[in-house]
């Protein structure tokens, strides 16, 4: 079974940076779409950053483009987000994902068909 591990999350305070990492197993890295995902105490789950099959990357949320980016190193089967330029409102649960099936972008939360635990991000003020 596909297994996807994230690491990395913490409190900072705003400005601040943190880079979360996911490493996948069970199954070829180059067979998994892989995204980011993020859910708030009482918001929905949205995509954060991610990549398709062929590993370019496949988009972003608007409210964090220019401060994450995405990357990964096929030799570890580890994809990685490194967060700057943190705000308050981007404190919430991280979730590692992958899709088996979606070959461009992995955007949609009915798309995916493995989430890791999730990290926890806290930026205070």
């Amino acid at each position: 079974q596909v297994r996807l591990a994230e690491s990395g999350g913490g409190s900072v305070q705003a400005g601040g940076s943190l880079t979360l990492s996911c490493t996948v197993s069970g199954q070829p890295f180059n067979e998994l779409a892989l995204a980011w995902f993020r859910q708030a105490p009482g918001k929905e789950r949205e995509f954060v950053a991610g990549f398709n099959r062929a590993g370019y990357n496949a988009g972003h949320l608007t409210s964090v483009k220019g401060r994450f980016a995405v990357s990964r190193d096929n030799a570890k089967n580890t994809v990685y987000l490194q967060m700057n330029s943190l705000k308050p409102e981007d404190t919430a649960l991280y979730y590692c994902a992958a899709s088996s099936t979606v070959v461009s972008e992995p955007n949609l939360v009915s798309e995916i068909d493995y989430w890791g635990q999730g990290t926890q991000v806290t930026v205070s003020a």
